[in-house]
């Protein structure tokens, strides 16, 4: 019986890298992969070994006879992706869709008497960690952690849904690294506040900025700072219990919350808003938010896409989360009778054709909603105009194809992205929220890199980070080894160093 993947996938392919029979798809070199939802095992060449299942850091990986409950239609998911990929004179039909093997590459070359580096890393999270593991596996590095919160774990942590235990498993997967011999972590440690780049670069033959997009993009529309008025980074933080966001930041005092945006995130927030809170009680979520559900009046979320249900940002295995819940309808606001059209008329594996046999309702904004089930409404094809209210938001008013209309709602929740935020003394990119680099090298500082989100942009999800580590560990092993880095450092191993006592102090 062949095993499937699953939901939590995280795209990292460490299943790849360990499949005997390379039937886990698109690998790391394939055009395909970094765009699709997830990886796929093909059931034509699955050979039972359970390989995946060990390798897999977030337990996404099961056979296909033990699939039950919403997780039941993954092996569907996996067959479908390569009922596409027909046969051909290499592979005849029926026989199993390996694909060739690739010569080995060693885009590597580290001198054997090489001095060991001393290099830092600035955030904890998937990306710094990504490059933290392959500094320490890979090289002789000694690691200097560093993160402003006094909590290791960044976008796992902190940004990863409470009910999604599996995915945030990888988080331990990191934590093996914090106790490595060659790596010292410092806590409680803000770079432009505790620490400038400058002392950083000159303690240090590299230092690696892995600080995220921690910052949220608006809207941009009249009535946006009212109070009421939320990103959903802010949201995220509340139910994770992120030191920064106030225990009262979201208010669920009225029945009704609209969340802009219809990616991943704007699910997870409407998930939560919607879900019996006994059911998140041995999840991961805070204490605080956790009792706030407990006393929420909200009944409906609405959840409010500017495009078609064909150009929807959220990916299959969180709509799937979202459909078999019990206790919760959802169901597409049929306003525009070309998004009826859209959905029945796409395949069942397109964006649009995951909505499939979905009730469409006609919503009446002006009455409240009901009192029985909890209900999450998909609205396409609208967008938002104004927030209305004066001290404090009453409602959105979004496009219509009958005309604007508002809906009255108590409390709006922005979830339209990411953006990355400055950080002093490195050249920052206003229009694409990143610092300036080439390759992961940054302009106009030697020994600089950056990682993640803050190289790239709020693009991709836990596992991309692995490639893009390896890319800029890669340029700076590339530099080490040509001379490139400005001089050897002593890192911050000395106790007698003032410097090193006072992040020392700092980190407790």
């Amino acid at each position: 019986m062949a095993f499937a993947i699953t939901q939590t996938c995280c795209n990292d392919a460490s299943c790849v890298a360990v499949c005997p029979v390379n039937c886990i798809h698109p690998t790391p070199d394939e055009p395909d992969f970094g765009t699709t939802d997830m990886l796929y095992i093909d059931p034509r060449s699955c050979i039972d070994c359970s390989a995946c299942v060990d390798a897999c850091p977030v337990d996404a990986i099961f056979p296909v006879d033990v699939l039950s409950g919403p997780l039941r239609s993954y092996a569907e998911v996996n067959a479908a992706y390569y009922a596409d990929r027909g046969p051909s004179a290499a592979r005849p039909a029926g026989s199993p869709n390996f694909h060739a093997w690739t010569p080995p590459v060693f885009d590597r070359s580290i001198p054997s008497d090489f001095e060991p580096l001393n290099v830092a890393v600035v955030g904890t999270g998937p990306a710094g960690m990504y490059a933290v593991e392959d500094l320490l596996l890979h090289t002789n590095c000694r690691v200097t952690l560093i993160d402003r919160l006094d909590t290791a774990g960044g976008l796992v942590r902190y940004g990863v849904a409470p009910d999604h235990a599996s995915t945030k498993k990888i988080g331990d997967t990191f934590a093996r690294f914090h106790n490595h011999p060659r790596l010292r972590m410092r806590l409680g440690v803000e770079v432009g506040t505790d620490v400038t780049v400058d002392e950083l670069s000159a303690r240090h033959d590299a230092v690696i900025y892995a600080v995220g997009a921690a910052s949220a993009r608006r809207l941009g529309i009249p009535g946006e700072d009212l109070s009421g008025s939320i990103a959903a980074t802010t949201a995220v933080a509340w139910y994770n219990g992120h030191p920064d966001v106030p225990a009262d930041a979201v208010d669920l005092s009225a029945e009704r919350v609209v969340v802009v945006g219809n990616g991943n995130v704007a699910l997870d927030v409407a998930r939560i808003l919607t879900t019996d809170p006994a059911a998140l009680a041995d999840t991961a979520i805070a204490r605080g938010p956790l009792a706030d559900l407990f006393a929420s009046k909200v009944r409906e979320v609405v959840v409010l896409g500017r495009r078609g249900p064909d150009a929807a940002a959220y990916t299959r295995p969180e709509l799937v989360a979202l459909t078999e819940r019990p206790g919760v309808r959802l169901v597409v606001d049929d306003h525009d009778p070309d998004i009826g059209s859209t959905i029945r008329a796409a395949e069942p594996t397109a964006k649009a054709g995951l909505l499939h046999g979905l009730p469409h309702e006609s919503v009446d904004w002006s009455v409240p909603p009901g009192h029985g089930s909890r209900r999450i409404v998909l609205r396409f094809n609208s967008a938002p105009l104004e927030f209305t209210g004066e001290s404090r938001v009453r409602g959105l008013r979004v496009t219509g194809v009958r005309g604007d209309v508002e809906i009255p709602a108590g409390q709006v929740i922005s979830a339209v992205g990411y953006r990355g935020t400055p950080l002093p003394g490195l050249p920052f990119d206003e229009t694409t929220g990143t610092i300036r680099h080439s390759g992961g090298r940054i302009d106009h500082l030697p020994g600089g890199y950056v990682v993640g989100w803050i190289k790239r942009g709020p693009s991709g999800g836990i596992g991309a980070n692995r490639a893009c580590a390896r890319e800029t560990v890669g340029a700076l092993i590339e530099d080490a080894v040509a001379g490139r880095l400005s001089g050897r450092r002593d890192g911050d191993r000395s106790a007698a160093d003032p410097w090193w006592r006072r992040l020392t102090s700092r980190s407790g």
